[in-house]
Formats: C-alpha cells, sequence, structure tokens
C-alpha cells in the first residue's frame, strides 16, 4: 500500500504543471550538453571547456541519451566532410526529408556502427578510464539507471518524463536539425550546401536552429551572425566563461573596413579570402535587386516575364548546375535579354575563382582579383561597383 502510494507521485509529489516544467528543464539540459560539449567543443574545437563542466556533460548525456562522444562526433564530421553527397549520413537532399525528419536517428545509429566513420573521423575525443569503462562500455545501463531515477523522483509519472528525455534528442537533433536545417529556412549566407536557418531565435534547440550560419563558419563557437538573431547555447558559454569553465578558441571572422585603397595589395587578398561569405551575400542581395528591376524592364517593354519568376531562388542561391533542364533553357531565355544579369552571373564565378584557385600563387591571385575590380568598376553595373569598392575598404582581421 505504502508503495503505491509512493508511486502516485514519488520523491517530490509534483503537481502536473510542475512536472511539465521539469520536464523541459531538464531536456534543456540535455540540448546545453549536445550543443555547447559535443558540438561545438568536440566536434569542431571551437572552445576547450574545464575538466569540471567537460565531465558533467558527457556524465549527463550518458544518464539521457546513451550517446558515445566519439560515435557523435565522428558521424558530425562526416556530415560535414561529405555535406549533401551520398556519402552524407543524414542529407535531406539526397535521403528525403521525410525519412531524416523521422528517421534521424536510425540514420545516426547506422553511421555510428561503421568502423571507417569512427576511425577516419572520430580522432581527439575523450580517452580516459570513465569513457573507456563506464560511458563508451554500459551505454543502455546510463539511460535505465535515469528511469530509476525519474521513477523514484516523480512516481509513476516519471515514466512520461523519462519517455520525453528519450525522445527530445532524437527528434529535435538528429530529425529537426540534420532534417528541416537542410530543406527549409532562410540563408545568411551561400555556403555550399543546403543549409538554412530554421529561425532566428536559437532557444528551443539551444541555438542550433541557426544552420546556415554554422556551416558557413563551423569552427566558430557563436552560431549568431545578424543583430536580430539569438544564440542561447553562445549566452550559456558566455556565462561559463565567466565562471571560468571555458574557453572560446574561434569566432566567425567580422568584417573589418577602412578607406578604400586605390590599389589593392596582398592584405587585400587575405581580408577576401577570410570575408568571402560576407562578400556572396552581398553580391546575392545585389543581383536580387538586379533581377527585380530587370523583370520591371522587361514587362515594361511588353515581354511575358512571368515565366522567368521562379528563376529567383535559383539566381540567390547561385547553384546553376543542378538547375533543372527547363530551368535552365528559361535562363537562358532571360541573360539573353539581359546583359545585366548575364554579366552578374557571369562575374559571380569568376569572383569565387579568386579563393579557389589553391594551386595558384598568392601574386597571381591577386592579379586576378585586380583584374576582376577594373572590370567591375568599368561594367557600369552599381551592384558589381559597390562590391569593388567594399573590397577596396577590406581590412584583415589581424589589422
Amino acid at each position: 500500500m505504502f508503495f503505491l502510494e509512493f508511486m502516485d507521485g514519488g520523491l517530490l509529489g509534483l503537481a502536473w504543471w510542475q512536472l511539465v516544467l521539469v520536464t523541459l528543464a531538464l531536456t534543456h539540459v540535455t540540448i546545453a550538453s549536445v550543443t555547447i560539449f559535443l558540438h561545438r567543443s568536440q566536434a569542431h574545437r571551437a572552445l576547450d571547456l574545464h575538466p569540471i563542466a567537460s565531465h558533467f556533460f558527457r556524465f549527463w548525456l550518458w544518464l539521457t541519451t546513451g550517446m558515445v562522444t566519439r560515435e557523435w562526433v565522428a558521424v558530425h564530421r562526416k556530415h560535414h566532410a561529405k555535406c549533401e553527397t551520398p556519402e552524407d549520413p543524414h542529407s535531406p537532399q539526397i535521403k528525403g526529408i521525410r525519412k531524416v525528419l523521422w528517421e534521424g536517428a536510425e540514420l545516426y545509429m547506422a553511421e555510428a556502427a561503421n568502423a571507417e566513420t569512427l576511425a577516419r573521423y572520430g580522432h581527439g575525443t575523450p580517452d580516459d578510464w570513465l569513457e573507456r569503462n563506464i560511458y563508451s562500455r554500459f551505454t543502455w545501463q546510463g539511460v535505465a539507471l535515469m528511469l530509476g531515477i525519474d521513477l523514484l523522483l516523480f512516481g509513476w509519472a516519471g515514466l512520461a518524463v523519462w519517455g520525453v528525455q528519450m525522445l527530445w534528442i532524437p527528434f529535435f537533433a538528429a530529425g529537426v536539425i540534420n532534417g528541416i536545417g537542410h530543406y527549409w529556412g532562410y540563408r545568411n549566407y551561400d555556403s555550399p550546401d543546403a543549409a538554412t536557418n530554421i529561425m532566428p531565435w536559437g532557444i528551443l534547440i539551444g541555438g542550433e536552429e541557426l544552420h546556415n550560419n554554422h556551416h558557413t563558419y563551423p569552427t566558430s563557437a557563436k552560431l549568431s551572425s545578424k543583430w536580430y538573431e539569438f544564440d542561447l547555447g553562445w549566452l550559456y558559454i558566455r556565462l561559463l566563461q565567466m565562471l571560468g569553465l571555458a574557453r572560446v578558441l574561434r569566432l566567425a571572422p567580422v568584417p573589418k573596413v577602412t578607406r578604400p585603397k586605390a590599389r589593392i595589395d596582398l592584405d587585400t587578398l587575405q581580408a577576401v579570402v577570410s570575408y568571402r561569405y560576407d562578400l556572396l551575400a552581398r553580391y546575392a542581395r545585389g543581383l536580387r535587386d538586379a533581377y527585380r528591376m530587370e523583370l520591371q524592364r522587361l514587362r515594361a517593354a511588353g515581354a511575358d516575364a512571368r515565366r522567368f519568376r521562379a528563376l529567383k531562388s535559383w539566381l540567390r542561391k547561385g547553384d546553376l548546375q543542378s538547375m533543372p533542364p527547363a530551368q535552365q533553357q528559361t535562363l537562358r531565355e532571360l541573360l539573353a535579354h539581359s546583359w545585366v544579369l548575364r554579366t552578374l552571373i557571369e562575374m559571380r564565378v569568376e569572383l569565387a575563382a579568386v579563393w579557389s584557385r589553391s594551386a595558384h600563387s598568392r601574386e597571381q591571385m591577386l592579379a586576378h582579383l585586380q583584374d576582376w575590380i577594373a572590370r567591375a568598376e568599368a561594367s557600369g553595373i552599381r551592384a558589381l561597383q559597390d562590391l569593388a569598392l567594399r573590397i577596396r575598404s577590406y581590412v584583415p582581421a589581424r589589422a
């Protein structure tokens, strides 16, 4: 009788609304552990954690997920290395959004069992006595212990609390971030993949919602980049910094500008390489504005511009190679009517070649950039002239 009464409310005897709040708090600690420890610290080395913080996160993840640090890190690093290719462990562009959203955990487990993936991408993760003899060896025992703790604290309701804890990461991290974060949302940067920012406020999933920002600057400890974006994980990292429990190693480069140079030099080239995503984002805005103005011009001239509207997203992304054949034909028709758009698209490819020519010397890359600026300024196209001025104004971050 006593046992049944005890199991009705457990040690804490919380009301239903208190149980909801406690469950959200517990799952949020797990989210923070994933984004701070597994993702930013272990996978990308964006920050160092004090042993106290590191061991807490490892212990908590053992209790609430049963994930092995080396496995998670290896799968995630392979995702970045092979993003949006058939070798990507969980790309919705390849496997389909429905499969990644609802079967993300299964895709993770399948790749975690790949010994080649672990050997190639799992280096540098914890390999101490605790990792070898407890966390990696007894993976399901941690979540079983969590079940016992939940039952002890909350009674029979602890089953529901535990169930939510077990589903939280598989759905939101493996499903939502890996799925929707490569399928739907907005993009600040033209990163070379389909990563998107799901929303500008990274609260529910600890900042991981800002996935396009992360794929653009994967080694940055801070995921927000615009003034209106909020990364809750970064707030936690700053608090850990203040307590002496974390040390930030890398952040995304913030473009520095000064008075435009009459003639660019190797410092300018270095700045362009560092700030290339800022430059491409500005290029995309200029192309978008030019596209809108060209459609207005075509309509004023009596042309049927409606068929060109479907090209907007492709022009914004810049990935014209993967356009369906029908839209490629439509694009050719548009470019035949607009030398402005044709010039902008051609010169974007040429600009990207500046930092893509790894086999060339720095002097050759600089000469290529000088030639690009001269032609941009002489083009008479406002977007290109503004970009040339921006390049002349760049200053390396170290300056």
